[in-house]
């Protein structure tokens, strides 16, 4: 059975500006207070508080009629942007009860919405009355006003949140299971999600509430009211599905842990880190897959959220070499406050098929096997993944086109290139250096190389290429192109 959460936000915009304050801004919470915006040349209230919405303001009326009715109102700017990369950074938060977090959006009024699909969680925070009220308290502690719903459809979820009667702001609307369309019928129409055109002609047909749209038979209804009333009733009723678009992908391979009070040291989080691989390694052995790239998820108790990230460049499951992979990590972690929950998620894995060992120490060959990926891998960690290459072949006549630089992992490049026939120089030197053409005694048979046209202008041009021996003994590669001569490599 599908559960879901629906947070609702209705003041976000003016309680995210007021948390962000200083003390002194903070400390006057209880004041009317709203953000503006400027409308057909006119500045009007986009997004109100509670004190505010009280005196009988609300988002639409001009700000000069504002002020006659609230003289001491306080303004702000209106930002859209800002709200909306708060609410997703919110979304990312909520990631502490289950990974499936949804954004729902912003109002347009200043309210926002979140969802969970927290489907299998509620018996990890003590049933669905404790899940329920650990995040509506969690949220008005962070100084938001919050009002929460759970039902089996994210509709019905949204509908108990903000419309279900008894439910006081900061409360919690539980919809046992299977239970909606008895609890949620004598609720308005503007439950169902619709547009404004959609709710002013239900009204005019004398449809209020659901329970007067159960009533109804659907066929004369339809060409009247459209398909889109009908959809989200039966959305609500689970009827219908409403997939959830999480701002996270979903990972089939995550662990997590929730300390009974926060932790601190560097010490303890690298035991917890360490609780973590171990558990997620042996389910990665089960379904016999190693992981190529883990994300450690550490939630803060100030309800910061942060991320470190390794890589490895071939499946693994070995729990000492992953926590030495996370070791830099750990070094720079901030826990702020204290961390109160750590999760780690396997967002990349391959299969891995068991490899025999032996009774021999890691110095043997099994050892001496794995020694250059480990070594990769830490160089990786420290260095950065733009910084750990090695040379490949490349289909290019140009010598210096020849290799490029990728990733240590990376396939190797096909080998059904021709094989130069003349002789290539041990080192091409980084820039041509002019030299005097060669007299006839030191040369040998040139070699021409055309452009490369298929690589547009930067294909370059045709160039002969000399083969010289100074008196000396030592043989250099001379080009000759429309530049001049130069001197391009060196032979052994």
């Amino acid at each position: 059975m599908t559960r879901v959460i629906s947070i609702w936000l209705p003041t976000f915009a003016t309680d995210r500006l007021t948390r962000i304050r200083n003390a002194s801004c903070a400390a006057q919470a209880d004041r009317a207070f709203a953000t503006t915006e400027a409308v057909a040349g006119a500045r009007r209230l986009a997004a109100v508080n509670g004190a505010a919405a009280g005196a009988g303001l609300a988002p639409g009326l001009p700000l000069a009629d504002a002020r006659a009715v609230v003289p001491d109102l306080a303004v702000a700017e209106s930002e859209p942007a800002a709200d909306l990369r708060a609410l997703r950074a919110l979304a990312r938060w909520c990631g502490r009860w289950t990974p499936t977090v949804a954004v729902e959006g912003l109002s347009g009024t200043g309210g926002a919405g979140l969802w969970l699909d927290v489907t299998g969680c509620a018996h990890l925070f003590g049933g669905e009355t404790a899940l329920l009220e650990s995040v509506r308290d969690r949220l008005a502690a962070l100084g938001l006003t919050v009002r929460v719903g759970m039902a089996d459809t994210p509709g019905a979820a949204w509908a108990a949140a903000r419309f279900l009667d008894g439910v006081p702001d900061g409360g919690a609307a539980l919809i046992p299971p299977g239970a909606q369309r008895q609890l949620l019928g004598g609720l308005p129409v503007a439950a169902l999600r619709l547009p404004p055109p959609a709710r002013e002609t239900l009204g005019r047909l004398g449809l209020r509430t659901l329970d007067d749209l159960l009533r109804r038979p659907r066929a004369p209804l339809s060409r009247r009211l459209g398909p889109e009333v009908w959809r989200r009733l039966d959305q609500l009723l689970g009827h219908a599905p409403e997939p959830l678009a999480p701002l996270r992908p979903a990972v089939a391979h995550r662990v997590r842990i929730a300390f009974a009070e926060p932790i601190g040291r560097t010490e303890d989080v690298a035991a917890a880190l360490d609780d973590l691989l171990a558990r997620l390694c042996g389910v990665m052995d089960q379904a016999g897959r190693g992981v190529r790239r883990l994300d450690l998820t550490v939630y803060r108790v100030d309800g910061t959220v942060t991320r470190a990230r390794i890589g490895t460049g071939r499946p693994s499951r070995d729990p000492a070499h992953l926590a030495r992979l996370f070791r830099e990590r750990l070094d720079g972690l901030d826990a702020g406050f204290g961390i109160e929950v750590m999760g780690l998620d396997a967002t990349r894995h391959q299969p891995m098929t068991p490899a025999q060992t032996t009774l021999a120490a890691e110095t043997g060959a099994d050892g001496a096997r794995d020694s250059l990926p480990r070594l990769i891998d830490r160089l990786v960690e420290r260095c950065g993944a733009d910084n750990v290459v090695r040379l490949s072949a490349w289909r290019s006549h140009r010598p210096e086109r020849a290799q490029r630089a990728v990733a240590p992992d990376a396939p190797q490049a096909a080998q059904d290139w021709p094989a130069h026939r003349a002789p290539r120089p041990v080192r091409l030197l980084r820039r041509p250096v002019p030299v005097i053409p060669p007299t006839e005694a030191g040369r040998t048979i040139p070699e021409r190389i055309g452009g490369e046209w298929w690589q547009g202008p930067a294909g370059g041009e045709v160039v002969d290429l000399l083969r010289v021996e100074d008196p000396d003994g030592a043989r250099a590669w001379i080009a000759r192109d429309r530049v001049g001569w130069t001197k391009r490599g060196v032979f052994p």
